[in-house]
């Protein structure tokens, strides 16, 4: 970022991380050893974005695995009985980010190996700072394709945060506006706030601000009025986990934002590294939908907005049909429909 600002690292002493949900009026670092500590702060949001949760277990895992280093025991098999029991706990903060279960997938793979615990903590901690290197680099490819299909002077839309604040790099969707920018293609973003938990407001205006990206706050419901307006002639958005069909889980609000992109006839774009990509399921009927704690619609922070004991829905994510989507940024380049066939080569 600007003003660089690390938004996780680990350390000698154990994994530092910015919380996310104290922004933007905090900065406000934790620092800790105990892998609990990483697990409560995925599924509490303090840490969020699918690239970044998935690089958060990765280094949770490494200090879960130095935890038990210390205790002096040397038998692999109780080892690794213990690790995969911290990945089953990893896996079960956050089912829809699929990110997080393709990088538990290759540490499951690393523990596998029949060598000593003080080994595997080494080539766990070697393969968490591989992973987290290896999204920055998907980051700076996906907004090197991206920013060729972002028009000078373009008013661009997007939903929820995909900056650095969720991946490993300058994010995915974020990524594309980056270098649009930093390419003097004058382009002006709007920001949805998303609700419920106002990601778009706190997060990612944060970003724009600390990056010198002209940009405007809307309300979600805004967006179709200002591409009526004309003022907007592209949408982008990240992804959480993609359908092997196309089909896209993305924060909630996305499902509609892509409807009304294609009523005014605006490209819609998801940028995405390869490894949000699920082959394993059909369409996004299969997607898992995480559903929150009703209170994250009936109260904004500590304050009450809606009477209390009522019934609510509140899933997290929606899922947007590929038939809605333009194309999807990664990476290795534009995939375009028909996307059971570009979507099936290039995997990670």
């Amino acid at each position: 970022m600007n003003d660089t600002i690390t938004v996780i690292s680990l350390t000698p002493s154990g994994l530092r991380f910015l919380d996310q949900t104290r922004l933007p009026r905090e900065t406000i670092m934790i620092d800790t050893a105990d892998y609990r500590i990483v697990i409560e702060a995925i599924r509490s949001l303090r840490l969020r974005g699918a690239p970044l949760i998935g690089i958060a277990a990765a280094y949770g895992l490494t200090l879960a695995a130095r935890e038990w280093i210390n205790t002096e025991q040397s038998d692999y098999d109780l080892f690794y009985d213990s690790m995969c029991s911290v990945c089953d706990a990893f896996a079960a903060t956050r089912p829809t980010a699929v990110n997080l279960f393709w990088t538990l997938g290759r540490m499951r793979k690393l523990l596998g190996r029949r060598q000593s615990p003080e080994t595997l903590t080494t080539v766990l901690e070697e393969e968490a700072r591989a992973l987290h290197a290896d999204d920055a680099r998907r980051c700076t490819a996906i907004g090197r394709h991206g920013v060729t299909l972002i028009p000078p002077h373009a008013g661009v839309i997007t939903h929820c945060n995909t900056g650095a604040l969720a991946t490993g790099g300058d994010g995915t969707a974020f990524a594309v506006l980056l270098a649009a920018h930093r390419q003097g293609r004058d382009i002006h973003v709007f920001a949805d706030e998303t609700r419920p938990l106002l990601q778009g407001a706190r997060l990612t205006m944060w970003e724009l601000l600390r990056h010198g990206i002209p940009a405007t706050l809307i309300t979600d419901g805004t967006a179709a009025m200002l591409m009526r307006q004309g003022r907007v002639q592209v949408a982008i958005t990240g992804a959480d986990r993609i359908a092997a069909n196309g089909d896209t889980a993305n924060k909630i609000g996305t499902y509609a934002l892509a409807v009304n992109a294609q009523h005014h006839g605006i490209p819609f774009y998801i940028a995405a590294p390869l490894s949000t990509m699920d082959m394993t399921l059909q369409s996004g009927d299969a997607i898992p939908i995480e559903e929150r704690a009703g209170e994250e619609i009936t109260r904004i922070g500590d304050t009450w907005i809606a009477p209390e004991g009522i019934d609510t829905y509140t899933p997290a994510f929606d899922v947007t049909p590929s038939e809605l989507i333009t194309g999807f940024i990664t990476e290795r380049g534009l995939l375009t429909p028909p996307f059971t066939e570009t979507l099936h080569d290039p995997h990670p």
